[in-house]
């Protein structure tokens, strides 16, 4: 269970990687270029630790499905792009599809 717990650590990490690449304003921010570089490389070290027990494909899919779902509502609710229902689908197929290969890779 620990391994599950690593990759939430990984997917949280990602994400606040990414807003912070977001607020470098195009890499011309230090102090924001720093911390975006510092949880990236804290999430792949997370990721690599959840790898250790988690199948590879099940662990990308499930890091990487989940971070963007959270980066676009996070666009949405902090960086206020837009919301559209297309969006919104969209990201709801996304977890659906995360949720499928979690299923797919565990023997279900």
């Amino acid at each position: 269970m620990q391994h599950w717990f690593f990759l939430a650590g990984a997917i949280a990490l990602e994400v606040v990687g990414t807003t912070f690449m977001k607020l470098s304003d195009g890499l011309t921010k230090p102090l924001p270029i720093a911390l975006m570089l510092t949880f990236y490389v804290l999430s792949f070290l997370a990721l690599t630790l959840a790898l250790k027990k988690i199948e590879v494909g099940v662990a990308y899919a499930v890091w990487s499905g989940v971070g963007t779902a959270l980066i676009a509502i996070i666009g949405m609710m902090y960086f206020r792009e837009a919301v559209t229902m297309l969006k919104f689908i969209s990201i709801s197929l996304i977890i659906l599809g995360v949720v499928g290969i979690n299923l797919a890779g565990s023997g279900h």
